[in-house]
């Protein structure tokens, strides 16, 4: 066996290692969710279950469960996922667009504000967006959850670069065929730069989806609660103590994500290459 071999099994066992260790509490996670109270509870080692039960997902989907309302926080977290994502692709494709193309004035000052903000911690500019939006009566409603992100600057910059590089020549071309800037944009520009489009959507839902502290602090009312905020609840509340009903639900709030990561994949891995490309 050559050196070359050798050290490519090598490689191969130690990623094979490392996702092993990554996909563990997952599993964990998915077998517990089938455990009864009492087996989860149990000391020592216990992986598998010794009879799989539905009785806990049962117990989060009864209608004389009041504490647990999976598909009202479902509810919440998706509005406000899925029109923060659609906010963000077509605000920040705009906007870097318009950035790389058009004569826009104060260009160099606009991105140099935009990388400063970048390095801005969002834990700093938590307390003055709270304030600003309780001074205008819109805490405890949709509207606080999404405004903040209907836009990222990180978006813009990554656009941006992506259509620095982008050949005018295409565009050039369009403008020959009549079409003007909102056509070039809309169907020479967005479908080319779709894989780093569906990138940034797939990122800043997941990101929007797992998004804790602001609806933290703005969200009373259990009515407008998100799901990260709810299974948070349950975890130092009555679900404190019950494993399998806890990872039940924990399970079932990750089946969004993974929904939309396996549907993205194939534009996930254009963006690498077409990264790697250019």
């Amino acid at each position: 066996m050559t050196y070359s071999k050798r050290k490519n099994m090598v490689a191969t066992f130690l990623a094979f290692f490392v996702s092993l260790l990554f996909l563990i509490p997952t599993v964990w996670i998915v077998l517990t969710a089938f455990k009864t109270d009492s087996e989860a509870l149990r000391g020592g080692i216990n992986f598998w279950p010794d009879k799989f039960t539905l009785e806990n997902f049962i117990y989060l989907f009864s209608p004389d469960n009041y504490e647990v309302d999976v598909f009202g926080w479902l509810k919440n977290t998706l509005v406000v996922a899925v029109i923060g994502t659609l906010s963000v692709v077509l605000i920040d494709s705009m906007a870097a667009y318009g950035l790389a193309r058009l004569n826009v004035p104060f260009k160099k000052v606009i991105l140099l504000l935009i990388m400063i903000s970048m390095l801005i911690p969002g834990v700093i500019t938590l307390l003055p967006q709270f304030l600003n939006f309780a001074n205008m009566g819109l805490l405890n409603t949709y509207a606080v959850m999404i405004l903040p992100v209907t836009a990222s600057t990180t978006g813009v910059f990554l656009l941006y670069q992506f259509l620095k590089g982008f050949p005018e020549a295409i565009e050039e071309s369009a403008v020959l065929d009549g079409a003007n800037k909102w056509q070039i944009f809309w169907y020479v520009v967005l479908p080319n730069v779709k894989p780093m489009v569906v990138t940034l959507a797939v990122t800043t839902f997941i990101g929007l989806y797992n998004d804790f502290l602001w609806p933290l602090v703005t969200i009373n009312r259990n009515q407008l609660k998100t799901m990260t905020v709810g299974v948070a609840n349950m975890m130092s509340g009555s679900l404190s103590v019950s494993y399998g009903r806890l990872m039940a639900l924990s399970l079932l709030s990750s089946i969004p994500m993974i929904i939309v990561f396996i549907i993205a994949q194939k534009q996930l891995v254009k963006a690498i290459t077409h990264t790697g490309i250019k």
